[in-house]
This record gives C-alpha cells, sequence and structure tokens, in this order.
C-alpha cells in the first residue's frame, strides 16, 4: 500500500504524476472546460476531446501496468525474485528510472488511479454549484453524480459518452478565479478542484476542506466518495484483466505478488502448492496404514 499510496516523503504509485507529469493536463484530467452560454471562448467539442484524451491516457498508463506484471511469473508458474524483492525497499517511480516489475506494473496502475481520482475532484462530476451566486465562469454547473463514472471504463476502446456539461478546469501555473493568461475568461481549476482536505486513510470521512468549490454544500465529500468508488473499481478491473490476459491462475499469483511484503515465500504456485499438500497427506496415509499392518501382525504373532 505505500509503494502504490506513497508515504511520507515519497511519491507512491498514485503519487508519480505530481512528480514528472504535473505540466500534462491529460494525467490530471484538466483543460477539459466549457459551459453553455453565448460566448464561451472554447467549444463543447474542445472539451470534450480534452476529457477523451485523459480517458486515453488513463488507459495506457493502465496497460502499462497490466503489460509490467508479465514477468512478476515465470513460465512454471513461479514468482521472480528479481522482480518482487525491493533494496531498498522503495521504488523509484520516476518516469523510466524503474525496472522492476512489481514497481512498474504498480506505478502504471497508480498513474490511471491519479488521472481518475482527478476527475471527481478536478471536474463537476460529483459536485453541484454554489446555490447563493449565479451559475458562470467562477460557479459553474454540476452533475452531482455519484462514483464509478462509465466515461472511466479504461479496458475498453470505445469513445465514452460525455454529458453536455461535464467539464474540468483550465490550469495554468497562475492558477486563480478569475482565469488569467490561457484560461482568462474560462472556467479555472482554482474555481472547480476539490483537492484539499482531511480524509481518514480507514473509514474515508472527510472533514475540513479548504478550497471554495470543496466547502459549497458537500463537494469534497462527494469528491472524495466517488474517487474512492472508482479506485475500487480500478483496482478489480485490473485484476479481471490481468485473468483475461494470462489466465486466472497466473493472474492469482501476480496480484499475490503485487500484494504481499515477501512474495517469494507468500506467493507459491497454488496450484501445485495443493497437489503437493494432497502427495503429502497420501504419503501419511500410506504409513499410517503400514504402521497398523505392521502392529496387527506383531499382536497376531504374540497371542
Amino acid at each position: 500500500m505505500d509503494l502504490l499510496a506513497g508515504r511520507d516523503p515519497y511519491f507512491g504509485g498514485v503519487g508519480a504524476p505530481d512528480s514528472d507529469e504535473i505540466s500534462d493536463p491529460a494525467a490530471h484530467c484538466d483543460n477539459a472546460d466549457f459551459l453553455v452560454e453565448t460566448g464561451y471562448p472554447r467549444s463543447r467539442d474542445l472539451a470534450t476531446d480534452g476529457l477523451i484524451e485523459c480517458v486515453t491516457h488513463l488507459s495506457r498508463r493502465f496497460d502499462e501496468g497490466i503489460a509490467a506484471a508479465a514477468v512478476l511469473v515465470d513460465t512454471e508458474r513461479r514468482v521472480v525474485p528479481a522482480e518482487v524483492q525491493l533494496d531498498p525497499p522503495d521504488c523509484k517511480f520516476i518516469e523510466g528510472v524503474e525496472v522492476r516489475a512489481k514497481c512498474t506494473s504498480l506505478v502504471g496502475l497508480g498513474r490511471a488511479l491519479h488521472g481518475a481520482q482527478d476527475f471527481y475532484a478536478h471536474s463537476n462530476w460529483a459536485d453541484e454549484p454554489d446555490p447563493s451566486r449565479p451559475v458562470g465562469d467562477d460557479n459553474p454547473p454540476g452533475l452531482n453524480l455519484p462514483g464509478p463514472s462509465p466515461i472511466l471504463d479504461l479496458r475498453t476502446d470505445g469513445t465514452p459518452t460525455v454529458p453536455t456539461e461535464l467539464i474540468t478546469g483550465c490550469y495554468v501555473l497562475k492558477d486563480q478565479v478569475p482565469g488569467a493568461g490561457e484560461c482568462a475568461g474560462r472556467v479555472t481549476h482554482a474555481a472547480l478542484n476539490k483537492d484539499n482536505g482531511r480524509v481518514d486513510p480507514t473509514t474515508g470521512d472527510v472533514t475540513e476542506p479548504t478550497t471554495p468549490r470543496g466547502m459549497v454544500n458537500d463537494n469534497f465529500a462527494k469528491a472524495v466518495t466517488g474517487a474512492i468508488a472508482e479506485t475500487q473499481r480500478q483496482w478489480s478491473d485490473f485484476q479481471a484483466e490481468l485473468s483475461m490476459r494470462y489466465g486466472q491462475e497466473t493472474a492469482d499469483l501476480m496480484v499475490c505478488a503485487l500484494t504481499h511484503d515477501d512474495p517469494v515465500d507468500d506467493c507459491q504456485d497454488r496450484k501445485w502448492a495443493g497437489v503437493l499438500l494432497w502427495l503429502s497427506l497420501a504419503v501419511c496415509a500410506v504409513i499410517l496404514t503400514t504402521v497398523l499392518i505392521v502392529v496387527r501382525r506383531r499382536r497376531r504373532r504374540r497371542g
């Protein structure tokens, strides 16, 4: 979990895009802004293209994680020690640096999860506008929808259907309301994001949202709840894709290798382990039977 989610002061797989993809809007589902009003500087088609770029990027990262898992297990269905033993224990999650399969698989999944979670924090999928102010570029509409979202089906090659009012914020280094530079006159990341607040890592309960959009009603809680549901869906889909691509028994070993601290000892081939168990029981039964026969014969001779 530390490798995937990160631990102070290290980025995990999920945090990796904030270290080396900070300026790539597709990695964070940014720059898909639009308002249904006359004179908005971008079209609905451009906003939709931005969302599709995000989904395409996340699908590629998801697939990278699946492909990297291929060498976790050898052709004899045994976990490969060199690919899972982490010494030092932390992976290097900077693009192109890490080569160990456990690390590269987790970073592929983690990067996909980062963007999927940002979808809820950076878009209006799960939130609602401030009812005390008119809707506009500083208070865009919200869809108030739950997660997981059908838009983030990363296993399909089809193009998702994007609701007309679904948007994300325009992001530049000078992120503010109203927008500056390329984001002038547009819905900005600053106006729409629900990035900051406290989340209990055990329960998922939230407190103390600090962004303007996050403090509107339950927007921060809705974004977190949606992101949690999406993360659970993506992990389930990741396991299903491993099974489809490599077969169920091999996929089970891969999942074990990714989720255990000591995969070499903990993740022996389950099939052969079962066979060995039955063989051991059979040998014990034969030995016990033989002992009983010998004892009976000796008793007869004494009699």
